[in-house]
């Protein structure tokens, strides 16, 4: 089932008009690879084993909550109907019925209702958002207590440390915005601010990840950077390990929600 609510008010980050070009270059690469890799990994470990229900907030091509639909229920929402659609096409391909929503999440209580999840989903969406700290006030309301969340953002302190490695120092003094095709975010949230936020609602961190923490920066792929399958494997083995793992060009936060 789809269900679609549109009408989108504010500046949040639409992919309708490079839904392809964001599924061959984002998960059609070896970054896509070490993105699904760690988050999997990581919900392996904290998830409880017990059918759960999920909510995935601004879910793309949804690659994680649909593997999760195997075993649980399942809502998807995304501001983008072709993203939507790509997500559909998957869902049929692993006979997963998952439901479906074309939405902004601002907009996502006129079908949720009263609803509370076990997990929510968030991945890739906070530095695309007009005001991202909004967004938690959403977390609050519909994860259930002792519920967990699952946020990973793009991590602002890897673009300066990538400028830095190849030379670009006009771009740390002057940054030139990226354009409409591009996927790296104008305005990422620090650490430190996604941080202060959970702190401050009551959230306890599970577990913190790096993702993508050396293979990105690397100039010239030499040794075992040249085998993907191994690249993946220390990808894994550096993402938790301080200080690597805070060099991530996305992070990954697992944390939960205590009882008020």
């Amino acid at each position: 089932m789809t269900v679609h609510l549109h009408n989108l008010t504010n500046n949040d980050r639409n992919f309708d008009d490079i839904a392809d070009h964001f599924s061959k270059k984002v998960y059609g690469s070896l970054k896509g690879q070490i993105r699904l890799a760690i988050l999997k990994r990581d919900l392996a470990e904290h998830l409880p084993s017990q059918r759960l229900k999920v909510l995935d907030v601004g879910a793309g091509l949804a690659q994680i909550s649909l593997s999760l639909a195997t075993h649980h229920d399942v809502i998807i929402s995304d501001i983008s109907q072709n993203m939507i659609n790509k997500a559909k096409l998957s869902a049929n391909e692993l006979n997963v019925t998952p439901q479906f929503i074309v939405s902004p999440y601002q907009k996502l209580h006129q079908h949720l209702h009263k609803q509370k999840f076990d997990v929510i989903l968030c991945h890739a969406v906070l530095e695309w958002l007009s005001d991202p700290k909004q967004i938690m006030a959403f977390f609050d309301e519909y994860l259930a207590d002792d519920g967990v969340l699952s946020l990973c953002f793009y991590n602002p302190a890897s673009l300066v440390y990538r400028n830095l490695v190849m030379g670009n120092f006009y771009q740390l003094d002057k940054p030139k915005p990226a354009d409409n095709k591009s996927l790296t975010p104008n305005n990422p949230v620090a650490y430190q601010d996604v941080q202060h936020w959970l702190s401050k609602q009551g959230y306890v961190i599970l577990c913190q990840s790096g993702i993508r923490v050396f293979s990105d920066y690397a100039p010239l792929k030499r040794g075992g950077l040249n085998n993907p399958d191994d690249v993946v494997a220390m990808e894994l083995k550096y993402s938790q390990t301080h200080p690597f793992w805070q060099m991530g060009r996305y992070l990954h936060i697992l944390a939960k929600k205590q009882r008020k």
